[in-house]
């Protein structure tokens, strides 16, 4: 795979990473957002089997392509700076973001940008951790998966303990195969009490009373992943304060709801900001029920929605 040094911006890309955001008019004032950024990344340094973009690679012109995308959507978020606008926001690259250093960097600028209540992204930990001391710990915040199969648990937990030497904010979490629990059960030990320990349901998989409880034991908030959530009809934030950004800058009110909204780019996502009814039958994933108001997850997660920390852990 190439390395991040090797995927240099060119030049008509700096030039878009760089321009300004556009000045707002009075009426495009004082939101209070949370952006779920997914760029054109799909590669990953991991094979895990029920992931399909295991082991991908991107060729060295698609890693330009996402570093430009990455680096024009900062240079936005930096843009909003005086708009009123205050921002939170999760990175959900469907490959590993943080073996590329525009990523690194990325999270070390917006973390200490005023306005920017929170970054964060999910990842597989296989980076190094030095680079998080540039970074501001009040702002900043890891969403961790733990592959049992991929990594040693004691390469992993070593990643961990340097996470806690830093005083950075992170959730670990597993996927419920049954394969990984006593993995899981091992890492719980070993892990730090203060950080939460999630277990997402392994999609299609039907878990029993007695598998479920060997995962709550783990997961207290389990049930919550065990069963897709009836979702038609019901009112979720998305497309009103949570929205999905591609790297091309369109807009859409989730990941999984694929109506377009407008472009960030252009400002003309901003006028059809509004509350609205999920389309979908039902949402089986965290990062879009977790939105959903029929749900009591923002009460639980409060100011931890992004990286998944329960309030008070």
């Amino acid at each position: 795979m190439p390395s991040a040094a090797s995927a240099s911006v060119p030049p008509a890309a700096a030039t878009a990473a760089c321009a300004p955001a556009l000045a707002p008019g009075p009426a495009d004032r004082g939101r209070d957002l949370s952006l779920l950024y997914r760029g054109p990344l799909a590669s990953c340094d991991y094979d895990c089997p029920y992931c399909p973009f295991a082991k991908r690679r991107d060729t060295p012109e698609q890693l330009r392509t996402d570093r430009a995308a990455l680096e024009r959507f900062t240079a936005w978020v930096t843009g909003r700076r005086d708009t009123g606008d205050t921002l939170s926001l999760l990175f959900t690259p469907w490959g590993e973001g943080l073996v590329r250093s525009w990523y690194r960097r990325a999270l070390v600028d917006l973390s200490r940008l005023p306005h920017v209540r929170r970054v964060a992204i999910q990842t597989n930990l296989s980076c190094r951790t030095d680079w998080l001391a540039e970074a501001d710990p009040d702002s900043l915040a890891l969403w961790v998966t733990y592959h049992p199969g991929q990594v040693t648990h004691e390469r992993f937990l070593a990643k961990c303990r340097e996470l806690d030497a830093l005083g950075v904010r992170y959730s670990v979490g597993v996927v419920g195969q049954p394969e990984h629990l006593a993995g899981a059960r091992r890492l719980r030990d070993e892990l730090s009490p203060a950080v939460y320990l999630w277990v997402n349901a392994a999609e299609g998989r039907v878990y029993t009373d007695a598998e479920a409880a060997d995962w709550t034991a783990l997961d207290p908030h389990f049930g919550y992943s065990r069963h897709a959530h009836p979702s038609d009809g019901r009112p979720c934030r998305t497309g009103e304060s949570v929205l999905s950004v591609d790297g091309d800058g369109t807009v859409r009110r989730c990941h999984f709801v694929r109506d377009v909204l407008g472009n960030l780019y252009d400002g003309s996502y901003r006028s059809r900001l509004q509350p609205r009814a999920c389309p979908s039958p039902v949402c089986d994933c965290h990062i879009g029920y977790v939105h959903l108001e029929t749900l009591p997850l923002y009460d639980l997660f409060a100011d931890g929605v992004l990286e998944r920390i329960p309030h008070g852990w």
